[in-house]
């Protein structure tokens, strides 16, 4: 099992590492050094008790189990480590800023922040690294590869860390919770988003506009918006999009497949496949309306919604058709009105195949088939499937009548009614 060396005067066995590859004896007054070799994979070890230890990774054995979870270990000071992730035991302290670590070595590694060394470089982009593992987990951006596989579902991934965060999906394990609120999650970056939303902390600040955000990856994103980087693009149309969740949702008109929609309304029974988007629709029931208007006092459901409505204070009508010069006061709907030109017509509904040039306009045609009337006149029980026909509906119990004839001053519940008004009493007079 084991391999003796003679020793000749200032000649010695070293390894690798400028270590010696085994244990020193005397045999006749002679220097000799004894390792011990694994027969599996031929690594060496001064003390034959280390050996014993190494062989249980090939093995499997794991004699050792912690007593407060279950967990396994193949040597006794590895479990003595693991423990103090229960007892909260941390003797390993910065003396920089004060931050302690469960292992010597992780304290070794946090240092490396205060002195700025970064000793690992990535040869294809510059980018550096304070631990060799970390480098070569970044190095699979560029080949590809995603060594780290998920047993249940498939999903690969770069990093291991990755996988270990995205198999407490399949657990349904959530460590981090806050005590604020009582909301828990999954991984520690995201707790640590959440915590600013009691905090009201955003430190993240857009040059181009002075907007704020509580985290980075939410910063980048937004910067889209002014650059117009869009670098996720459909590989069936050739169109692209700024976030690769819009993309996947974009995949799914091609594909013909039903959005995965999880989270449904208690009201109506409408599902959503964003829980935010779920939140914002509750507001229809509820009434709530937590955006108004500065300078009118009108309230809405979505910012978004109050922004476009600012433009009829301000008459501001940046965004020009370069088509028919047609102006907009929203990107968006400049967007929505350039398919009239193309005719592209991408947003597919799923029960009878008819197309449309927007997502607002497919939304509001599905309501025909499931029926939906989520918009509920305040003055009585009647219901509607879009909110301009209840802003008609409630003007008969207001009596408003918002469309005015420039020419007379008579004024008219319907714009529509208006026009015909223009057009026959006055069309003759020209």
């Amino acid at each position: 099992m084991g391999s003796v060396y003679n020793i000749k005067k200032n000649t010695w066995k070293i390894s690798g590492h400028g270590k010696l590859q085994g244990r020193i004896i005397y045999k006749k007054g002679i220097k000799m050094i004894k390792s011990f070799t694994c027969s599996q994979c031929g690594k060496s070890f001064r003390r034959k008790y280390n050996l014993e230890i190494h062989k249980r990774i090939h093995t499997g054995e794991k004699p050792f189990t912690c007593t407060q979870c279950g967990k396994r270990f193949s040597a006794k000071p590895n479990l003595d480590i693991h423990m103090r992730i229960h007892t909260g035991e941390r003797p390993f302290t910065c003396d920089q800023c004060g931050t302690s670590f469960i292992q010597r070595p992780a304290l070794k590694e946090h240092m490396k922040i205060h002195t700025g060394e970064k000793p690992f470089k990535c040869d294809q982009c510059g980018k550096r690294f304070t631990r060799s593992r970390n480098l070569k987990e970044h190095l699979n951006i560029h080949t590809g590869e995603k060594p780290f596989t998920c047993t249940q579902c498939g999903k690969s991934f770069t990093r291991k860390s990755i996988l270990k965060n995205h198999m407490r999906i399949h657990i349904g394990l959530k460590p981090f919770r806050c005590e604020q609120c009582g909301k828990s999650f999954s991984t520690k970056p995201n707790f640590d988003v959440h915590l600013k939303v009691h905090t009201g902390e955003k430190p993240f600040m857009c040059d181009h506009c002075e907007k704020r955000f509580s985290n980075k990856q939410c910063l980048q994103v937004h910067l889209r918006v002014h650059t117009g980087e869009k670098p996720f693009t459909c590989d069936h149309c050739g169109k692209s999009f700024s976030q690769k969740p819009s993309l996947m949702v974009h995949m799914k008109i091609h594909t013909g497949e039903r959005p995965y929609k999880l989270f449904t309304c208690d009201h109506c029974e409408k599902r959503f496949s964003h829980k935010q988007n779920l939140k914002v629709h509750m507001r229809i029931h509820t009434g709530e309306k937590p955006f108004t208007c500065d300078q009118c006092g009108k309230a809405f459901i979505r910012a978004s919604v109050l922004k476009a409505h600012l433009t009829v204070h301000t008459k501001e009508k940046p965004h020009s058709c370069s088509v028919c010069g047609k102006r907009f006061s929203l990107p968006q709907t400049l967007q929505v009105h350039q398919k009239t030109h193309t005719a592209v017509r991408e947003y597919m509904c799923f029960e009878c195949k008819k197309t449309f040039t927007s997502s607002s306009n497919l939304k509001t045609h599905e309501r025909i088939h499931s029926r939906e009337k989520p918009y509920k006149c305040s003055h009585c029980h009647k219901r509607f499937s879009q909110p301009a026909y209840l802003k008609l509906h409630e003007s008969i119990h207001t009596g408003e009548k918002p469309h005015t004839c420039d020419q007379c001053g008579k004024s008219f519940k319907k714009l529509q009614n208006e026009l015909s008004h223009v057009q026959n009493k006055y069309s003759l007079l020209k």
